[in-house]
């Protein structure tokens, strides 16, 4: 069952749904709620969390920074087989156009593939707790046809700029590639007010 922003979440629903004791479902809503994935309501009990304007904002403000980084870590670190790999992510990205779940799926795996490429744990490991909190968000932003086509020609911007070993440009192609995605994610936040 997938829960979804505002959904109310119960002990006993969740240990029964998912075959645990209470104590852990406890232990996992604590660390959920910690970092801000699920709220607590005085009134209506724990819920999953609902991103706000503001928190989007901010969200992409730091997606953009961290990925930024992360594709210039890569253009400065990346193997010939990192690159080789994620110029075949790219080229499964675009044989996957009129798949939405597969387009989500080959997303998904070419920013962990540059997160990898950037040899930092920790800057992975806080772009691993982004991307936790980006599904707050609900679908994907690649469900409009001219930004599977878009992402496919930023996709291919950040990898030639690693190619080249330019960390300029493979930050300047990443950051280009997450303002686009948080403008259409704007635009659909305030289009379903």
């Amino acid at each position: 069952q997938q829960l979804m922003p505002g959904d109310r979440l119960r002990e006993v629903e969740l240990a029964e749904m998912i075959g645990l004791s209470r104590t852990p479902i406890r232990e996992a809503l604590a660390r959920l709620e910690s970092e801000g994935l699920v709220v607590h309501d005085s009134t209506l009990g724990i819920m999953v969390a609902e991103l706000d304007y503001s928190m989007v904002t901010e969200l992409y403000f730091m997606r953009e920074v961290l990925e930024g980084t992360a594709a210039r870590l890569a253009a400065q670190h990346a193997s010939s087989v990192e690159i080789s790999l994620l110029e075949d992510m790219c080229e499964q990205y675009a044989n996957s156009v009129g798949d939405d779940a597969q387009l989500a799926i080959n997303n998904r795996q070419f920013h962990e593939m540059l997160y990898n490429c950037s040899h930092n744990r920790y800057l992975i490991k806080m772009l691993k707790t982004l991307h936790d909190t980006l599904t707050l968000l609900g679908n994907t932003t690649l469900t409009d046809p001219k930004r599977v086509k878009d992402t496919i020609k930023e996709h291919e911007a950040v990898v030639a700029g690693i190619r080249k070993h330019d960390p300029d440009a493979a930050e300047k192609a990443l950051r280009a590639h997450i303002y686009a995605s948080q403008k259409m994610r704007i635009r659909r936040l305030i289009s379903n007010k």
